[in-house]
């Protein structure tokens, strides 16, 4: 059991457990309902999106022809900001040529990774392509990008828990939080 003392570093809890968990319930509404007659692939992108896409698979119902792949991108790097520049670092196993794709993307910032995300996957022809978003932090974007399935809109901060890292670290928190602003400084 987990206690309600928050880790070292951790100013401010900004989604709590049951906040995050409502969302996905509704989410996992939204697509069983436009979904209910086809099958569909969910693509999480790696590692952030990991604890969404397994709580957001688990909540779908049962009667639903669900598949799961991930694949992996770089933009953050150990930063706090994006480095605006997307990497490719791991691919979907299997082919999506006239599959129906739903991306799990834990957050939507300046919009890089999405769009360059929706390019990738729909160059490969599926039937398809949908986007589900956890966070939306829309006040950075760079680019437009269209988010299908919207969990929450973000404060403008930097986030981490629930598998947002800052240097890998944080990830394994059941709630999403703002760092204190020392935990970003370098060291003197």
């Amino acid at each position: 059991m987990r206690t309600a003392v928050t880790p070292e570093g951790v100013a401010a809890i900004v989604f709590t457990a049951d906040e995050i968990a409502a969302a996905t319930t509704r989410l996992a509404g939204d697509i069983a309902r436009d979904y209910r007659s086809e099958p569909v692939l969910l693509v999480g992108v790696l590692k952030g999106a990991l604890f969404f896409t397994a709580d957001l698979a688990r909540a779908l119902p049962d009667t639903l022809d669900v598949s799961i792949d991930f694949l992996a991108v770089t933009s953050y790097g150990n930063r706090s900001a994006s480095s605006g520049e997307v990497r490719l670092l791991k691919d979907m196993s299997e082919s999506i040529e006239g599959k129906h794709v739903l991306i799990i993307e834990d957050i939507v910032d300046n919009g890089l990774t999405l769009s360059y995300l929706q390019d990738l996957i729909g160059r490969r022809r599926p039937a398809s392509l949908r986007s589900c978003v956890l966070l939306d932090k829309p006040y950075r974007r760079r680019v437009d990008v269209k988010i299908d399935y919207l969990g929450l809109t973000c404060p403008d901060t930097f986030i981490v828990g629930y598998g947002l890292d800052y240097q890998e670290k944080y990830r394994n928190l059941p709630y999403l939080a703002r760092l204190e602003p020392w935990v970003f400084q370098e060291p003197a």
